[in-house]
């Protein structure tokens, strides 16, 4: 029997947090305590090799030093000032952003599900002061597969029940119709469509790539309708998947991007709803607002990462080495492994469900040293950091090779028993 005097550190600290912490997450059994670059370490002392990166607010890896520098030095100065006054580093933040977008204004929040709610409120304001849809009739086409937060209002037009079950009512105005298919995107649009809010590549659904025309065909229904086009680029935007939008790919731009996580180099939260001034134009002061959104700490490690963002660097490493990474998965099709999706350092790997869920995979190989998340039943998640190296792609691959054909193995002694 185990005792609170015989458990490791681990133990107490997951069984402290299990008393005591709300049980909204359901994470694997470690407990971090420093983490540098790729590499994280457990409170035993032991390393893993991070291929999470926080869902991607990890881009530029644990405790960047380009960031971290940009943050202390906030810290020694102000780091909330509120709305209500301007700051120094509001104006450089907002401005580099919207210039690697493409864009002419920034609202500045603070989580990904704020930026969509923001984007929501911003589309309907638009519907109804630009388009001139009649009040309260403004709806919004979304895509069935979906993860943009897990507010009331997002999760209303979720069609995960772990998401959206037992906490309706929902607030109405969203059509849902099949992610990738644009032919039923244009049979939903009406007089009352203010905007078409999808992710370029949904993340949470297993890292899912619509056809090649999709987003295309998408941009031309919105224009010729007069209607927002809205890319949640929160999980896929800023370096991710090879370019510095995943929408790029496409030769896409939207009406508004909707970015989170690495905006805020895995240092704060920091989020952001980017379009042009027709768009955001519409927001008047007390009519939208965040007690911490935009604030100089965030600002200014916003501004750093703006700044990493700018040189291409990040966004070249991702392509060349997501080459790597999808070619040593590939080399796995048929060794447990039934598909892989991606693009760039972010790969969706199905398992083969007689073999393993995709719970059982990451907890193999966490044993191995390697840190994933699984989503949905059999698939897995890659999403390394973009200072990851070649010999780490391959290390983490050889992993998951290695729990792969172990499982494979004792499924066959199995079946001769």
């Amino acid at each position: 029997m185990t005792t609170s005097a015989t458990r490791t550190h681990s133990e107490q600290q997951i069984a402290l947090a299990e008393e005591h912490g709300a049980h909204n997450y359901h994470p694997l059994p470690v407990v971090i305590t420093d983490g540098l670059g790729t590499r994280v370490t457990d409170v035993e002392g032991r390393g893993y090799l991070d291929f999470l990166a926080g869902y991607s607010a990890l881009n530029f890896g644990h405790r960047h030093p380009g960031l971290i520098a940009a943050a202390h030095a906030q810290l020694d100065r102000v780091t909330l000032t509120s709305r209500a006054f301007h700051h120094d580093r509001f104006a450089p933040f907002c401005a580099g952003l919207a210039a690697l977008a493409g864009k002419d204004m920034v609202l500045p929040m603070n989580t990904g599900a704020e930026a969509v709610e923001t984007g929501i409120k911003v589309a309907r304001k638009w519907g109804y002061e630009v388009k001139g849809v009649p009040e309260g009739r403004a709806t919004i086409i979304v895509a069935g597969g979906n993860f943009h937060g897990r507010t009331t209002t997002i999760v209303g037009f979720s069609d995960d029940p772990d998401a959206r079950d037992g906490f309706g009512p929902f607030a109405p105005g969203f059509v849902t119709v099949p992610y990738g298919d644009s032919a039923a995107v244009a049979a939903a649009i009406d007089e009352t469509t203010v905007a078409v809010l999808v992710e370029p590549i949904q993340g949470e659904a297993g890292v899912l790539v619509p056809p090649t025309a999709y987003l295309p065909e998408l941009r031309q229904l919105c224009t010729g309708a007069d209607v927002l086009l809205i890319l949640d680029e929160i999980q896929s935007g800023l370096g991710r998947t090879g370019a510095t939008f995943a929408a790029e790919h496409s030769g896409v731009v939207p009406d508004m991007y909707l970015l989170g996580k690495a905006l805020g180099g895995g240092v704060v939260p920091v989020s952001a709803v980017v379009a042009d001034r027709d768009v955001l134009g519409v927001i008047k002061p007390g009519q939208h607002g965040s007690t911490f959104g935009g604030n100089p700490l965030a600002s200014a490690v916003g501004n750093a990462v703006v700044d990493l963002l700018r040189t291409g660097e990040f966004q070249e490493r991702a392509r060349v080495l997501g080459e790597v990474l999808h070619s040593e998965l590939s080399a796995l099709l048929g060794h447990g492994v039934v598909a892989v999706r991606g693009r760039g350092l972010w790969a969706g790997v199905d398992i083969d469900p007689d073999l393993a869920t995709g719970r059982q995979i990451s907890e193999d190989l966490l044993a191995e040293g390697i840190l994933v998340k699984d989503t949905h039943g059999s698939t897995i998640r890659l999403a390394p950091p973009l200072v990851v190296t070649e010999e780490e792609i391959r290390e983490a691959v050889g992993a998951l090779g290695r729990v792969l054909a172990a499982r494979t193995a004792s499924a066959l002694v199995g079946d001769a028993h």
